[in-house]
């Protein structure tokens, strides 16, 4: 019999062309999307260092974030961009120093709900970055970088946004000290916080029902992978918890042997598996990374409901390594390469690594503060971070260069200050021999001490600060 498929080509060639032209069949364009990786940010608030059953702790219990580890890379010398929230969050956003946005104050530390301000239009966000690649992309959860409609995630290159827009403890019911309140947590309730949930630019919810915010966040997340599995997505899930006031819901309450802490981390550990599940189920895990990190690490002034910064010295607020160095697990089958990470890293240095993988030019007007982490994920190269500054508000108290963290004013952890001391010469400590900063070398590295200074001054010789964006208030 003839072969008759050859004279049958021009047809179907036609027939493809026209189909392709009238958007039925997916073009170059679309198929180069499809081969961008998807991105997930899972964010926590006032983790400890040492609150992971990855990171040591004894008894929390976080199976899904130890299989990540196991799987991924598990960062053991890996930092915020602050020790507090706000200016956390910026930096993590736009791979810049915080003191550049003007989202660190010395009067107040971050926004309040009588805030007048947030992230200025200037800057430009991961979200922004990658929605210039066709990305898909949602905001879910704590927001803390302005509160009023002009400052909400959807204006700030968010498709979507869902969450609570600043910490959970905010607009607290008038009535009961402080840190009593918070000590007495029988006597806590959802009700006595008014904050609102907000989707998009609407409140839906108000107050919040937090015993089920972090249950919803995780349902969401997966809600959202599903409905745009075709097409390239960065998702940045922000849990308020477990930020004081601690909340878990009803199948998690009461369960962790580590008390109401643990029960929220176990909780937040179970909707990281939920959101894993999803992607194999979609087939996207091969095309995914995700990262988990901590905003700073826990806030000590509420003891048993505050976390646990292990070996670490201090916790939120200072610029000790309690304050700043986090757990950080990424994962990413196929395009990461499982390992035990001892490079430096910081949360700013996701801007450039996610802009570079989604082949997305870096911005060429403003300086920027990562490095690209590609090359350590992949297990093909060495970290180019070589540094890390800690700012508490707009002064450098400390910089690490290498093994060696300098000193050069101390203070105590946020809610339990102590006396600000500055020291001349600095205090200087061997991050890898010593961790939790015990034992000062100074007098023994004289010329460690003066490479530091260099490179602060480096760094000081182009700094411009941004104008104060957390000082007005209403």
């Amino acid at each position: 019999m003839e072969n008759t498929i050859p004279n049958k080509l021009p047809v179907i060639f036609i027939m493809i062309m026209m189909l392709a032209a009238s958007g039925l069949v997916s073009c170059s364009k679309q198929a180069d999307l499809r081969d961008k990786p998807n991105f997930i940010i899972i964010f926590a608030d006032d983790l400890g260092y040492g609150d992971l059953g990855a990171y040591g702790h004894p008894t929390i219990k976080t199976p899904h974030l130890d299989k990540m580890a196991q799987e991924g890379q598990k960062w053991t010398n890996f930092y915020a961009a602050a020790s507090v929230c706000t200016p956390s969050r910026a930096g993590l956003l736009t791979g810049r120093l915080p003191v550049r946005s003007g989202m660190c104050s010395d009067k107040h530390r971050v926004l309040f709900p009588n805030s007048k301000n947030g992230l200025p239009t200037s800057e430009i966000t991961l979200a922004e970055q990658l929605r210039k690649a066709g990305y898909k992309t949602a905001c879910i959860g704590k927001w803390h970088l302005g509160h009023h409609e002009q400052y909400l995630p959807v204006h700030h290159g968010f498709d979507h946004y869902y969450g609570i827009p600043y910490s959970n403890d905010m607009d607290r019911i008038p009535g009961g000290g402080y840190l009593e309140y918070f000590q007495d947590h029988d006597a806590i309730k959802t009700e006595d916080f008014n904050v609102p949930l907000i989707r998009n630019t609407d409140i839906i919810e108000q107050p919040a029902d937090q015993n089920t915010i972090t249950k919803r966040y995780s349902e969401k997340v997966v809600s959202f992978i599903r409905e745009n599995k075709n097409q390239p997505f960065f998702i940045y899930l922000a849990h308020n918890l477990p930020h004081i006031p601690l909340f878990a819901s009803e199948e998690f309450l009461g369960k962790s042997r580590r008390g109401l802490y643990g029960d929220v981390v176990e909780e937040i550990d179970h909707g990281v598996g939920k959101i894993l599940a999803a992607l194999k189920a979609e087939g996207l895990d091969n095309n995914t990374i995700v990262v988990f990190t901590s905003d700073n690490g826990p806030w000590l002034l509420f003891e048993t409901h505050g976390g646990s910064a292990g070996l670490l010295r201090a916790g939120k607020g200072s610029t000790w390594e309690g304050g700043m160095r986090e757990p950080c697990i990424f994962w990413g089958p196929g395009r990461i390469k499982p390992a035990v990470v001892s490079e430096i890293g910081s949360t700013m240095d996701i801007f450039i690594t996610f802009s570079k993988m989604a082949g997305v030019p870096m911005p060429d007007d403003r300086i920027m503060d990562g490095v690209d982490l590609g090359p350590v994920l992949a297990g093909n190269g060495t970290g180019q971070r070589k540094s890390i500054l800690y700012y508490r508000g707009t002064k450098l108290y400390a910089a690490r260069l290498g093994d060696y963290k300098a000193h050069f004013i101390t203070q105590g952890a946020y809610g339990m200050h102590g006396k600000k001391e500055v020291h001349s010469p600095p205090l200087l400590y061997n991050l890898n021999h010593d961790p939790s900063e015990q034992y000062d070398v100074a007098e023994y590295h004289p010329e460690i001490i003066r490479q530091i200074n260099e490179l602060v001054k480096e760094h000081q010789s182009d700094l411009i600060m941004g104008e104060d964006q957390l000082a007005d208030r209403n």
